[in-house]
């Protein structure tokens, strides 16, 4: 169906402008609900939908005190050894520069926080599981989200544990990155950042305490900024 005509500036009129507006509302949100439908899969526990596409652009992006508001997880998942099971955690390669990442992105308008972590799991590393709990928030530098909204690239992370239970052949960024399962041990010493190490080291103390809610979240902030290139 072409909605180009309800995008459009269709009545000139001052006085129907209100429903010029109204009307390219309504269209906007009608065009971003088919997008999800036809392009759409479950992912995780939530229910909800999201695009087999990598979303791109900002005008959906959140801010808040002039930071711009970022959802990540750190997947996981358990080997079993001859003395009982091993934790393991998915990292991703960075599109940009050394090292690794855990997956993570814009936190938008249009999801919640639990529904951004997920999607940029499935994005990024092409994995589905359950949010076992928030591990806390931690703020950082960005050379490359500095903006009219944010204009020193502060940025502020809501991390999650991911229990993986699904890893796809084919995910939207699989060009784009290389991912690896590492021992807890060398995962720490292939963080990219700072800040991911004391995420990944909240993760470790937070399943072993064997928290496992995303509705009443052990939150912690960390306000020491590292700096990301």
């Amino acid at each position: 169906m072409d909605l180009s005509f309800f995008l459009s500036p269709a009545l000139s009129s001052s006085s129907m402008s209100w429903c010029c507006c109204w009307c390219r509302w309504r269209a906007e949100n009608s065009l971003r609900l088919l997008y999800k439908r036809a392009l759409g899969i479950t992912i995780a526990t939530s229910g909800r939908m999201t695009a087999l596409v990598a979303r791109t652009g900002r005008h959906q992006q959140r801010y808040e005190h002039g930071h711009r508001l970022v959802a990540g997880c750190i997947p996981y998942r358990y080997r079993p050894t001859g003395d009982g099971k091993s934790m393991e955690v998915l990292m991703i390669s960075s599109q940009r520069g050394e090292g690794l990442l855990f997956p993570k992105g814009g936190w938008e308008t249009d999801e919640t926080v639990e529904e951004a972590a997920c999607r940029e799991a499935l994005e990024e590393a092409g994995v589905k599981g359950h949010l076992q709990g928030m591990l806390g928030t931690w703020d950082f530098k960005s050379k490359r989200q500095q903006g009219v909204f944010c204009p020193e690239g502060l940025c502020r992370a809501y991390m999650f544990a991911l229990d993986v239970t699904e890893q796809l052949e084919t995910w939207p960024e699989q060009h784009a990155r290389q991912r690896q399962w590492f021992a807890v041990p060398d995962a720490i010493v292939q963080c990219r950042h700072d800040w991911m190490r004391g995420a990944l080291d909240q993760c470790v103390a937070f399943l072993a305490s064997g928290s496992s809610s995303t509705s009443n979240p052990m939150l912690l902030s960390d306000t020491s900024l590292s700096l990301e290139h």
